[in-house]
């Protein structure tokens, strides 16, 4: 039968070194006839022991000199190991309690060079497509301010006269002018005669 648990030592005089626990009775201690020998000046003949019980091992001090610690408590009687607890051996060696899982050797083992092989209706079944959610409506834009002005109006220059319309007005003024100069020579001029018929303008100009 494998072994279930094991103890793999973190300090001491053979760090790393595993100590598979096989057995219903198991003793650590300095002497030979140990089933963990550890040969330390801090490890006593028979310094500790671990009876397997309902599945789980439970360690006892054997009256050691430098005592049995777990977890840096010094054991005064029976505890029920827990796996990644320490246990300690005096000050200096120190032993991590693991659990050893087991494998089936009747596991089926995947090769890494070929892939899975997927099934032909998984492999040709259609996507699904997205649903597209509809757009929500526009919501009115509120103002927690000053509403904006209206756009000021644009303002838009007089268009100039055309040159025909001016050339209109300069003529009829040239003849306005005319007129008024030979209505004034031909009042300059006109006989006394004529200034007669106006007894305001001539008077005492007419015999």
């Amino acid at each position: 039968m494998p072994a279930q648990y094991q103890l793999v030592m973190h300090s001491g005089p053979t760090p790393g070194k595993v100590f598979p626990m096989e057995g219903d009775v198991l003793t650590i201690g300095r002497e030979a006839g140990n089933a963990i020998i550890i040969n330390d000046a801090e490890v006593s003949r028979k310094h500790t022991q671990f009876v397997f019980q309902g599945g789980k091992y439970i360690v006892t001090d054997l009256g050691s000199t430098n005592g049995t610690f777990v977890n840096g408590q010094r054991l005064t009687g029976q505890h029920i190991l827990q796996p990644g607890e320490v246990i300690s051996l005096g000050e200096q060696i120190n032993l991590l309690f693991e659990a050893v899982i087991p494998i089936d050797p009747n596991a089926t083992m995947m090769s890494a060079g070929r892939p899975p092989v997927i099934p032909r209706a998984v492999a040709q079944a259609p996507r699904p497509q997205p649903v597209v959610q509809p757009a929500p409506p526009p919501q009115p834009v509120n103002y927690a301010g000053q509403v904006p002005a209206s756009p000021a109006p644009v303002y838009a220059p007089p268009q100039q006269q055309s040159g025909g319309s001016r050339t209109m007005l300069i003529v009829v003024g040239v003849g306005l002018f005319l007129c008024l100069c030979a209505v004034s020579v031909g009042l300059f001029f006109a006989p006394v005669e004529f200034w007669c018929m106006f007894p305001v303008w001539g008077a005492g100009a007419c015999p």
